[in-house]
């Protein structure tokens, strides 16, 4: 007889305590390059932060930020950029390679 398995739902906004950890999340989210996957971190990190909080911070209704963090959200680049800066974290750039590897600077 098979033994059966037991499951947890695991929540990654449990897991962001702070600017450090949302920062190392961003940056994994980023070298992925999946566009939807940006946006559904940043919509978890917003939830870790507090939604209320952030819509505030970034100048929009709660109700805008859900939709727009929603999986089926497709914020504006400025909503996003707001979004961002009131997570306390910054995005930045690096040249890469030919071949998709980070070129050191």
């Amino acid at each position: 007889m098979a033994q059966k398995i037991k499951t947890y739902a695991w929540d990654i906004a449990e897991h962001l305590r702070n600017e450090e950890e949302i920062a190392a999340y961003l940056t994994a989210v980023l070298e992925e390059g999946d566009p939807a996957l940006l946006l559904s971190a940043v919509g978890d990190i917003a939830k870790a932060r507090g939604m209320a909080e952030i819509a505030k911070n970034a100048g929009v209704s709660r109700s805008t930020l859900y939709q727009s963090f929603s999986n089926r959200g497709n914020p504006e680049f400025t909503t996003m950029m707001k979004v961002i800066h009131s997570l306390g974290v910054k995005l930045t750039a690096a040249p890469q390679s030919l071949h998709g590897e980070v070129v050191n600077v």
